[in-house]
């Protein structure tokens, strides 16, 4: 496992954002609120049972149940993965990638109808398309993501209203690492990402003090902006912490390439200094 700290301590705070919605029913009347803090948060996206029904799926992904599926990856440090025993292999994994065409039941949530109708409504009432699924798992000691925008990872138009989905598996806390998010940090625009700890803003760059952590319980969801500065520091507690994260664009987005992406995300490229 990683669980070594390797940025400034008030990188991220442990501020609580203030707003929770219920469920996703009073989204619909919150398209201001998203507009204006460039995410949203909801108490109860999917019930107990379709919350540990999503669990179960993804253990069994990792656990080898579906053999054709190879989308697992790693936290480092972890040697020979075909050695680890089940419950250690599944607190070892950081990331499941491209798994709704092999279970059902993450299938389901992906494209469940009033979470589409959400996502609808903060694309101006576009046709959502999902093209990216992955299950975030952060185990004790898993490392930081850092502060950085979706968007600068999508080949599509700088002006396309990207939407992520976070859904709580397992309870997050400001422990093991809930997602920190920057109110309105969409309007400001694209930032220069570096290749640094990962794909990221640099940390000189991040308005410290102002980040929101946001705590959720088991089948709660973060809905957010492509552009909003988020990340999540290390796990410092002792339990796993997994989420699913689906991202939706506008059915009619034409993509366009790594060039033009990284000509104004890429701070490197556009050579600045980090």
């Amino acid at each position: 496992m990683s669980g070594v700290l390797d940025h400034d301590v008030d990188l991220y705070s442990d501020q609580a954002a203030p707003h929770r919605l219920n469920d996703l029913s009073c989204a619909h009347d919150r398209k201001s609120m998203f507009d204006r803090d460039g995410f949203l948060v909801i108490g109860k996206a999917i019930s107990i049972e379709r919350t540990q029904a999503a669990i179960q799926a993804v253990d069994d992904l990792i656990d080898g149940m579906v053999p054709d599926f190879r989308g697992v990856q790693f936290e480092p440090g972890h040697g020979d993965k075909s050695e680890l025993k089940s419950d250690a292999r599944r607190r070892a994994v950081r990331k499941l990638m491209r798994f709704v065409d092999f279970d059902p039941r993450l299938h389901e949530l992906a494209y469940d109808t009033d979470l589409l109708a959400v996502v609808s409504l903060l694309m101006d009432g576009q046709q959502p398309h999902l093209f990216q699924d992955m299950a975030l798992l952060k185990p004790p000691g898993g490392s930081e993501k850092p502060w950085h925008q979706d968007m600068a990872y999508f080949n599509v138009p700088i002006d396309t209203p990207v939407i992520g989905v976070w859904i709580a598996l397992e309870d997050a806390n400001v422990d093991n690492g809930a997602l920190r998010m920057q109110p309105g940090s969409h309007l400001l625009g694209p930032m220069e990402h570096f290749k640094r700890r990962d794909w990221q803003i640099c940390d000189t760059q991040i308005d410290r003090g102002r980040d929101l952590a946001v705590p959720l319980p088991a089948g709660g969801a973060l809905i957010w902006h492509g552009l909003t500065q988020h990340g999540s520091p290390i796990n410092r507690s002792d339990q796993r912490r997994c989420a699913l994260q689906f991202h939706y664009r506008p059915a009619s987005t034409q993509e366009t390439t790594s060039e033009e992406r990284m000509a104004i995300y890429g701070g490197d490229v556009r050579g600045a200094e980090c």
